[in-house]
């Protein structure tokens, strides 16, 4: 008996669910790997975004190729199938979180990591990896005890929204897309350790020093304004709680993660990303995004990046990707700001008297 990996979203949890769940399927690009799959082995069954241990299949027999849909109405890309026997299946408040004590202690790949540490996804980020003896053990009786304690791990107003299904209007269909949540990856509570990130949050806060100075109503990211506030003193009165936009959702859950907003009366007039990763590119999908979802908006937009970091904004922001946006070229619309100007500009005289439209100086465009 062998253990590996069968890694599930919860659009598939849930179409597997609805099955008479007999048949586990896996993407054609996998078939070299389901060729070592015997009888008898085990798929130990996590779901992603929420990061639990959902299911228990024993295979049975394959794999097999079928393009009847299964799994999906129609294009169901699971074709290459094993017939399973499911020895545990979950309900959702009861698959079992990776973090919980039980589990999290005992893994081999997670037992020498903090709970809100990096570095222990990539045994889960495929299918078919194959999981330890012991490992595969402990996941096992951790889920046949499960099976029959049933114990409920309440899903959290985070779990929630992981959960909701986004999708756009096309003229010809309906297409889902995912809204990327940076604040997943950060724990609110923990110590900023890299000098990088120290400055990013400095450079959150002078924008939103700024916009209150001016007389806007900022909006931050939940997940950054304890450490955001800690620089920006006395920024409460002009933080907002909610956003007092009439946009889908899609559109607001896209904006929510904007780094800073700058807002006058129900209107955003400004909105800034901080890239100060080397990629310098997270912040700037981000606005296209926004632009994707609402190409007449007609909001200043602004990537506030390290003074070294010029060249890299531009050449990024004139991908082709973005250059053929339906509202025409993202660095038409997105200017850079670099951490020189943000300062100078935080220290001029009288910025409560002043407009918006003083950060033009302050601004560079790619030509």
């Amino acid at each position: 008996m062998a253990y590996y990996t069968n890694i599930f979203s919860p659009e598939t949890y849930q179409a597997f669910t609805r099955s008479d769940k007999t048949v586990s399927g896996f993407r054609v690009r996998q078939k070299s790997l389901t060729e070592r799959i015997k009888a008898g082995d085990i798929f130990v069954c996590y779901l992603t975004r929420l990061s639990r241990w959902c299911g228990l299949l024993e295979v049975v027999d394959g794999p097999y190729e079928d393009s009847t849909p299964l799994f999906l109405a129609s294009d169901d890309p699971f074709t290459i199938r094993f017939h399973v026997r499911a020895k545990v299946w979950l309900p959702l408040i009861q698959a079992i979180p990776i973090h919980s004590d039980q589990i999290w202690q005992q893994l081999s790949f997670t037992q020498k990591i903090e709970k809100n540490g990096k570095g222990w996804t990539g045994l889960l980020r495929n299918s078919l990896n194959k999981i330890n003896e012991k490992d595969g053990k402990l996941l096992t009786n951790c889920l046949l005890q499960q099976n029959n304690l049933t114990t409920d791990y309440p899903l959290n107003e985070q779990d929630q929204k992981k959960l909701k299904t986004h999708t756009v209007n096309r003229t010809d269909k309906v297409v889902e897309v995912s809204v990327p949540n940076d604040s997943e990856l950060v724990d609110d509570d923990a110590p900023i350790q890299n000098p990088e990130v120290r400055e990013s949050i400095k450079m959150q806060a002078l924008l939103a020093q700024i916009g209150a100075c001016m007389g806007m109503k900022i909006w931050l990211p939940k997940a950054d304004r304890s450490r955001v506030l800690k620089e920006w003193k006395n920024g409460t009165e002009a933080l907002l709680e909610k956003l007092p936009l009439n946009y889908d959702e899609t559109t607001l859950s896209t904006i929510e993660q904007i780094d800073v907003i700058w807002l006058k009366g129900r209107s955003i007039t400004r909105a800034f990303e901080v890239e100060h990763t080397t990629s310098v590119y997270s912040g700037i999908l981000r606005m296209a995004d926004l632009l994707a979802l609402q190409p007449n908006m007609n909001i200043n937009l602004h990537i506030v990046a390290p003074d070294s970091r010029q060249e890299k904004v531009f050449q990024e922001i004139r991908r082709p990707v973005f250059s053929l946006l339906e509202s025409g070229p993202l660095f038409e619309r997105c200017s850079y700001i670099p951490y020189r100007n943000l300062k100078t500009l935080s220290k001029v005289k009288h910025l409560d008297r002043m407009t918006d439209a003083v950060l033009e100086d302050y601004t560079e465009h790619e030509e």
